[in-house]
């Protein structure tokens, strides 16, 4: 296996910048080049049934499905005249990925031949076996049953010889089994809510788009080395591996030169995502060795969330042409920064509004509070419930270090905007609203520059911070679906606003003016949401006590920390707003404490085959060439002589054993724990059981495997280090 090793380091040594083949357009030019978009819905689609289409995907109106033939006409004769051959229902199920079975444009012509077709029966629904994807005991394999249905709000596309017709997917029974369809109700339960807020300030509003710009950190690994490590290829990350001598402390990776090789890769994937339509604009080094950032443009958060999850597979894609894997688990690497997935999330109206963003007039500035700090109460109440949105058994190795955020929701404002709302909080309602006579109502409220746009500081420990015109939600993983924090945040904003909307009415009916009932709830909201608010250091013990101190959500066992999902708050929000049932909320559950276990189950057996069959091994035989050398040196020189010149080899002799039976001994008990803890009934005491008893195994076990990384012989060390994955590139 050593060799193995060395041959691999020397071929990622010897690796070169494979050359990319740039169109000879410019970027615009080729822009959603494979994008059923609507340059293209208008080439071939009549105008009846373009505006019809466009009607529906930019407000949400019912799509007649006498339409559907036409418009899988048109896109077949698209698609067909760029050599696609099959299509395909492009959906994310609860996996974390995405699902697709191609099917070919193939029916029988009647006369012993074949003819392409493409229906709107085939574009508008499918139906994929549910059972056999994540369902929570929806469904069972008897009752297989489920549909996927076309989104049209987001573009069909082509990935090679494939139509790609993005779609939500649904049990027969009607629940949920996706992603996609919550995160549409929950979009169209923020609309709703914050259209009818907006009326106080601009009647003329008819919709709140929920935009979205993500930024997705990830590691490049040698496809050669990645390929020598077992727990990479098997688990996403490494359960074992001294840290390299250097990491990440002189801060030179950060912005630096994007190495030859990994500068090829990131333009390919750039042309291809470009003809993809996904709308990159930023790449660079980040923190961490072999970690690097892309990211695009925000976008309406539906769309936004189907390109992040299409970028991670074509990410995938592209790297193995460059020789590379890419590695999106968020720690792969112990001792060096994690990758996260910051969700810049923010609401615009159809007027070209942004909420989020701080206006030149008081009335204008007021608006803006009421939206900031109707967030600011979301995130308050829901606080665990966000926490559970990004919690996963990987992401879990991520919170609360090396620049990670911790794992308690808090919301950093900088110093202006945090002013600006004490300043509310301490004056009294007639000192904020003052009446001047036919100039109607002066508001008190301090001019927020634009400038804060620019000034507010970055807080690295923030998980939920305001960055000068949106929310950047930084706790996030870089493996996850967006989908996941998305739905949970617009369902709390949703709910946030329609009640702030009748609290507000319930005031002018008693006579108060539009502005002073604006400002009474407001000020009211800045007091009761004022525990969410932190711009300090998030990682401190102080802070930790601090938090539990405020009421805010301080778990950090991940199965437990799911609980929110069924919390009597969570499961009347979600039921409130449309958004999901409780059935579906229970099965989700059951997704989750299910998918936490077998990561950690699959994590411990590879752990227990690598040390027993990988590492053992190789450290026994290290020690058996130091016992022969001491007895070798017993025949040249005194005993006297020989107690000293081979002191050091009988410590390491001794050392040896000592790591290596616990290394035995921890492993068998493991496996034990494991066959207790698969004994358990219920899918949550299962996960909290792995989550209490073997996890922390992994942890032990694998402190004693990198003390024998650093004595046994570099030459005979079966995996490839730290040093040979982080820094060859």
């Amino acid at each position: 296996m050593s060799e193995l090793r060395f041959r691999v380091v020397e071929s990622a040594f010897h690796a070169r910048a494979k050359e990319v083949v740039v169109p000879a357009e410019r970027p615009s030019e080729y822009f959603g080049k494979y994008v059923f978009n609507r340059e293209k819905m208008f080439k071939y689609l009549s105008s009846t049934v373009y505006a019809k289409l466009v009607d529906a995907m930019d407000h949400g109106a019912a799509l007649d499905r006498n339409i559907a033939d036409e418009v899988a006409s048109g896109m077949k004769r698209w698609a067909t005249e760029l050599g696609v051959t099959h299509y395909t229902h492009w959906f994310q199920p609860l996996t974390e990925g995405t699902a697709e079975k191609h099917d070919a444009f193939v029916e029988h012509d009647g006369k012993g031949g074949m003819m392409e077709e493409f229906s709107g029966k085939l574009l508008v629904q499918q139906e994929p076996d549910a059972s056999s994807f994540p369902n929570g005991g929806i469904r069972n394999t008897f009752e297989a049953r489920g549909y996927s249905a076309w989104d049209p709000s987001s573009p069909v596309f082509v990935v090679d010889d494939t139509l790609c017709i993005p779609t939500v997917f649904i049990a027969y029974t009607g629940e949920s089994l996706d992603y996609k369809a919550p995160l549409l109700k929950a979009l169209r339960a923020v609309d709703k809510a914050a259209v009818e807020v907006c009326h106080y300030f601009d009647p003329s509003v008819k919709k709140v788009v929920s935009y979205l710009g993500w930024e997705q950190e990830y590691f490049l690994v040698d496809e050669g080395l990645y390929a020598a490590r077992p727990d990479l290829l098997l688990t996403g990350r490494t359960l074992m591996g001294h840290e390299a001598s250097k990491n990440q402390q002189l801060e030179d990776h950060y912005f630096g030169a994007i190495p030859t090789r990994v500068a090829a890769f990131m333009k390919d994937l750039e042309i291809q995502a470009l003809e993809l339509g996904i709308p990159v604009k930023t790449r660079h080094n980040e923190v961490a060795p072999n970690q690097f950032e892309l990211a695009p443009i925000f976008e309406e958060c539906n769309l936004a969330v189907d390109h992040n999850m299409l970028i991670m597979s074509l990410m995938r894609k592209v790297a193995r042409t460059h020789g590379f894997r890419v590695l999106l688990h968020e720690k792969p690497f112990k001792g060096v920064n994690g990758s996260g997935k910051h969700n810049n999330w923010s609401l615009g109206t159809d007027t070209g509004v942004l909420l989020m963003a701080p206006g030149k007039t008081a009335e204008e500035n007021l608006r803006f509070i009421t939206f900031i700090v109707n967030t600011l109460m979301a995130v308050y109440r829901h606080n665990g419930l966000l926490k559970a949105s990004i919690m996963s058994a990987t992401n879990a190795h991520r919170l609360g270090a090396n620049e990670a955020p911790p794992a308690i929701i808090s919301s950093f404002l900088g110093t202006q905007l945090s002013r600006v709302l004490d300043h509310l909080e301490e004056s009294t309602d007639e000192e904020l609203v003052l009446l001047e006579g036919k100039h109607g109502m002066k508001l008190d409220i301090p001019q927020i520059p634009e400038l804060l746009i620019d000034n507010t500081d970055r807080n690295r420990t923030s998980p939920f911070a305001f960055t000068g015109n949106r929310f950047e939600f930084r706790a996030v993983g870089s493996e996850a679906n967006c989908a996941s924090a998305m739905i949970a945040l617009n369902t709390a904003v949703a709910e946030q606003l329609a009640e702030f909307k009748a609290e507000v009415d319930a005031l002018m009916d008693k006579g108060e003016t539009k502005e002073a009932a604006l400002i009474q709830v407001i000020r009211k909201y800045i007091k009761i949401c004022k525990p969410i608010r932190f711009d300090g250091n998030g990682y401190s013990d102080e802070w930790k006590a601090e938090a539990e101190r405020r009421g805010l959500d301080c778990e950090t066992s991940c199965p437990v920390i799911f609980d929110n999902y069924l919390s009597a708050e969570s499961i009347a929000m979600f039921g409130s707003t449309g958004v999901m049932t409780q059935v579906e909320l229970e099965a989700r559950n059951e997704v989750k404490w299910e998918t936490y276990t077998k990561k950690i189950q699959i994590e411990a057996r590879v752990l227990g085959d690598l040390a027993m069959n990988h590492i053992v091994p190789v450290a026994i035989g290290y020690q058996s060439k130091l016992i022969d050398n001491v007895y070798k040196m017993k025949g040249l020189f005194s005993a006297e002589e020989v107690g000293k010149l081979s002191a050091e080899n009988l410590a390491i002799i001794r050392e040896i054993s000592e790591r290596t039976a616990y290394i035995k001994d921890h492993v068998d008990a493991m496996v034990e724990a494991r066959k207790v803890a698969n004994k358990i009934e219920g899918e949550r005491a299962k996960a909290v059981a792995y989550h209490d008893t073997i996890a922390p195994m992994l942890e032990q076990i694998r402190y004693h495997i990198d003390k024998l990384e650093l004595i046994v012989d570099d030459q005979m060390w079966p995996l490839p280090k730290y040093r040979e994955l982080l820094f060859i590139r």
